[in-house]
């Protein structure tokens, strides 16, 4: 078998990059935010908190709630026609 080189944030330097005015910042706000079933949301990574972040090619998309699960909500998102459930910490969306 071949060996992977890099992780899940490979080649995501300047997609993770935060804005300098609030560098270093932690919105609590989005932290404590409360989603409903349905809801429509939009995923925006926040990169000082790794908890619950997916994987970067996903930045920018949007999609519905579907439900909690401990902290996280469960998100689905269409992509090619296929359902794709993602598992992401609220600090990570934001309402469309």
């Amino acid at each position: 078998m071949v060996k992977r080189i890099g992780g899940m944030r490979r080649k995501s330097r300047y997609k993770l990059k935060r804005d300098p005015r609030t560098k270093g910042r932690i919105n609590f706000r989005r932290y404590l935010d409360e989603y409903k079933t349905g809801d429509k949301v939009l995923l925006a990574p926040d990169s000082i908190i790794q908890k619950g972040m997916f994987k970067h090619k996903w930045i920018g998309r949007s999609g519905v709630i579907s439900r909690k699960q401990g902290r996280c909500y469960e998100v689905i998102i269409h992509e090619m026609g296929n359902e794709k459930k993602l598992i992401i910490h609220p600090v990570h969306l934001k309402r469309c």
